[in-house]
This record gives structure tokens, sequence and C-alpha cells, in this order.
């Protein structure tokens, strides 16, 4: 691995890493992502250790999600962590403040090739209408909301920066009431927190935009939503439900999963 070429790609923007010196990724590093007072002077490091390329997290508060570019491995980096740098091309996703970054990481010859396995047949008895991503199924309404969410990510062209909407703004934006958005959001968080997925509890001390962040970069890294997808919020249907109608399709839903876990 050694002799490997590792390139950082940030807003267009094309960086070399050395394997003597490594690569600063942070408010005042190598990569000067942004001078947002959120973000740690040094956040991520790219660095050459024992044969390998790592990415380490070496800030106190940040986390970050990494991805390789089909969606099928994911990582959260917690502050003190690292892992290698195993795959050809790796997206990573971070949040500070309001607003949420991305970036790419390049490896010439990495020790892993990510390989596409054949997707399940989907059962006959799956709810019309609903998209499942892993175990977890979504109603249309449901992912709506996160393409809502995600929507200027979606749109843009090449990694950077963007914010995500708030919950009023993306409710607008699906012509729905704030109390049915987050409604929606709740629905949604919990049934990936129940499938695994970190960091989407709510509750004390838990901010809905961090809720909101984490479950952007969950749906980006995944592929959970894509370009495709953006198609279904430029002309939304509405469903004319009242909430008892939608608790009660959610709660079927729920059920469902259950006898097919």
């Amino acid at each position: 691995m050694i002799h490997s070429k590792v390139t950082v790609v940030f807003c267009g923007e094309e960086y070399s890493v050395s394997p003597d010196t490594g690569l600063t990724i942070g408010r005042t590093g190598d990569v000067e992502v942004d001078d947002n007072p959120y973000l740690h002077r040094t956040f991520l490091v790219v660095s050459f250790e024992n044969g390998f390329w790592w990415l380490s997290n070496t800030g106190s508060t940040l986390t970050a999600t990494v991805a390789d570019e089909q969606g099928l491995f994911q990582a959260w980096l917690n502050p003190g962590a690292k892992i290698p740098l195993a795959m050809k091309q790796l997206i990573v996703w971070f949040t500070a403040g309001p607003t949420t970054y991305d970036f790419e990481i390049h490896v010439a010859s990495p020790a892993f090739t990510s390989v596409t396995a054949d997707p399940p047949s989907e059962s006959d008895d799956d709810e019309v209408g609903a998209a499942t991503v892993g175990r977890v199924s979504f109603t249309p309404d449901q992912k709506l909301l996160v393409v809502a969410l995600c929507e200027p990510f979606l749109r843009r062209r090449e990694a950077g920066t963007s914010q995500i909407p708030s919950s009023a703004a993306a409710a607008d934006r699906l012509g729905w009431t704030l109390t049915r958005f987050n409604r929606k959001l709740d629905n949604v968080c919990q049934k990936l927190a129940d499938a695994g997925t970190r960091g989407l509890h709510g509750g004390v001390g838990k901010l809905a935009t961090n809720r909101k962040a984490r479950l952007v970069e969950h749906a980006l890294s995944t592929k959970l939503v894509t370009e495709d997808d953006l198609a279904l919020i430029d002309e939304p249907v509405s469903t004319d439900t009242t909430p008892d109608e939608e608790n009660r399709a959610d709660g079927r839903m729920a059920v469902a999963e259950q006898g097919n876990a």
C-alpha cells in the first residue's frame, strides 16, 4: 500500500496525500473546509501507518459518516476512532452547526473491492407503494420526507457544502403542516433506529437538528435516496390521510416488519 496514491477531493479541488506527512481536514487544516466556529480546527486526518492508509477522527465532539460509492459499506466515525482506507473511493459526510459537508477520498490501489450481490426478490405481500431499504420499509410519505431533507445534496454535482432544510422549510416544500412533518420524521427515525442505525433517537438532550443531520448522512451514504428520487418531490402527491389513518398505516408496517424479522 506504500505506493498507493491517495487523493482527497473537496469542492472541486484535489489534494494529494503524502505518506510521510499525511493530510489534515478541518477549520484550519491542510484542507481548509470552512471558517465555521462549530468545526474543529483539525477534525479528520488521513495518514499512512503500518502499511495501510487510515482516516482518523481527531476531534472531540463531531462524528463523521464514511461510505463507499455504491452504498455497500458504511461506518460511523466517532471521536478518537479510525478506519483503514481499504476501498477505491470513499465519501465522507459530517455536520458542524447548521452546515453539512462531504468530500471524497480516492485510493489508487485499494486493498479491497466492493462487490454487489444479487438483490433478493421482493415478497408478494409487501405493502403497495412501500420502498424497502435493507429490512426497513417506508411509506410513500416517509420516502418523500427523506428526499425533502436530502434535496440540496441530491441536486449538487460535486462534493462540498450544503445546509439541511429546517423542518418548517421541508414541510412547506411538501405542502404539509409542521405537525405532520414532525410526526413522519419521528416514524422514520424510529424505524431506522430499530433497525440498528445509530444517532437517531430523540429525547432530552437530543436536538432535532442533530437527528436530521444523522438521518441525511445515513440516507445519502446508504443510497436510501438518489438523484432519481427528486422526481418524487418535484410533483408530490398528497395522500390526504388523517393523522389517525397515518398512524394506523405506520403501525401496520411496524407489525409486518416484526413478523418478517
